[in-house]
Order: C-alpha cells, then structure tokens, then sequence
C-alpha cells in the first residue's frame, strides 16, 4: 500500500489523484490505459459497457464509476482482465448487426478498434440478427438502432453540454432501444443539429452525419493510423488542456 495519502496503484505503478476523481479519471490523466467505452472526458459516466473493470480489494468494479481511494491497489493490464473485456467485446459485436466491411463507421469506430486492441479474431457467440428501426427522416443525420451498443453517450452529451435532451433510453434487457425526445419519436421533429456533441460522438455507426462517411478513404481513418489506446489518451489530454 502506498505510504502517499493522494495516490492509488494500478499495476504496481504509483497514480496521484484528486478529490472526487474516480480510478479512471486517474488512471487517464496518469497515462495509464483503462479500455472503455462509455466513457468520454467531461461527461459524468454511467458505467453501462463494463469494459473498464478492474480489480481492487479481490473484487471486480468499473473504474469509471468508481472513486479513488487513497490505498487502493488496482490490478489492469492482466490477462485474466483482458480476457473478459475481449468477451464483452464479443457479445457487443452479435448483439448488434455490427458488419465492419459494409458499415462507413469502419477505421472510426471505437468497436471495432477494441476488437482489434483486445486480440479479438471473431464473435464467438452466435448472431443475434435483431431487426431494428432505423431513421433516416433527418435531412443531415441517421440514425441506425441496429448499430447502437446503449453506451447512452448521446443521451449524456446531449442532456449535458447541448442542453437539448434529445435521446433517451426505454425498456430493460433485450428491449432496451434508444428514443427520441420529439413529438413524433422521428429525428427530423428534434432539435438536434450537426454541431451538437450528441450527433457526433457515437463510438459506432449508430449516429452518422450523412453525406460524410467515406471523405476519409478507408486506410486514413482514425483507427487506421492510431491504436485505441493512444486515442483515449489523447482525449483525455485534450479534455485537461481545455479546463
């Protein structure tokens, strides 16, 4: 246990941390990796992937929701961790219609390159081939439930930094599906706009500015050129610039 009153240890490796910080806040602005991703820099979080548990004190937690205590020793990086967040990984990948070649979220989408980070060489699990709505009365943006991994980043992005409310989600379990906060349930009848947060920060293909998805050819896109890691890591730099 480390004698620092301020600190955690994440795999051996001494993290300051501040009050109200949790261990993946810490972790992040560290430099130290914790794969996830429901989480985004400045939102408040919501621990709905359960890709960043880590384990402290003999149990499993997500380190997105959990706080940071001075003592705390955190086991990450291990093979048994990774393990399961490859298997959660997997059963993302059939619970939706997630077909990387077809989708123009490929090479950009936060998914995809979790598979690739985690060694993930296929689904595993059989498909589940759920037949979603999908929306497509937005003149600029889509909106495609077959997609969505109910990470609830649009629901928070647009309640907390637009202020529109535009998404939310309804049902439990299997039923569980993403809303629409209009008068007809149709994005077109929203506020959305294509400057909001909420249209852009799907960590997959289930929120897409139309017209755009292949002015990036495949090969120069985001995960093309970068590991998932090195992207949370820079997201999380930029976030602590801007405050």
């Amino acid at each position: 246990m480390s004698a620092n009153p301020n600190t955690i240890t994440i795999d051996g490796q001494e993290i300051p941390f501040t009050a109200k910080q949790t261990i993946m806040d810490a972790a992040l602005a560290a430099g130290v990796y914790i794969p996830h991703l429901c989480h985004y820099p400045g939102l408040p979080p919501s621990g709905n992937c359960r890709l960043c548990v880590v384990e402290t004190g003999n149990r499993n937690v997500a380190a997105c929701i959990t706080p940071a205590v001075a003592g705390q020793e955190i086991r990450n990086n291990t093979p048994e961790l990774n393990e399961v967040r490859k298997t959660v990984t997997q059963m993302l990948f059939v619970e939706g219609n997630h077909i990387c070649p077809s989708c123009e979220k490929t090479g950009n989408c936060k998914l995809q390159a979790m598979g690739y980070y985690l060694g993930m060489l296929e689904d595993h699990f059989p498909q589940f081939y759920q037949r979603r709505e999908m929306d497509a009365s937005h003149a600029e943006i889509l909106l495609d439930r077959g997609r969505c991994i109910l990470c609830d980043l649009c629901v928070r992005a647009s309640r907390d930094v637009d202020g529109k409310n535009v998404f939310a989600i309804a049902g439990r379990g299997t039923n569980a599906h993403l809303i629409i906060n209009s008068p007809t349930g149709k994005l077109a009848d929203s506020t959305i706009a294509t400057t909001d947060l909420a249209a852009t920060i799907c960590p997959v293909g289930a929120i897409l500015i139309k017209e755009q998805g292949y002015q990036v050819p495949v090969g120069q896109r985001i995960y093309d050129q970068h590991t998932i890691r090195e992207i949370g890591l820079q997201e999380s730099i930029a976030k602590k610039n801007d405050d």
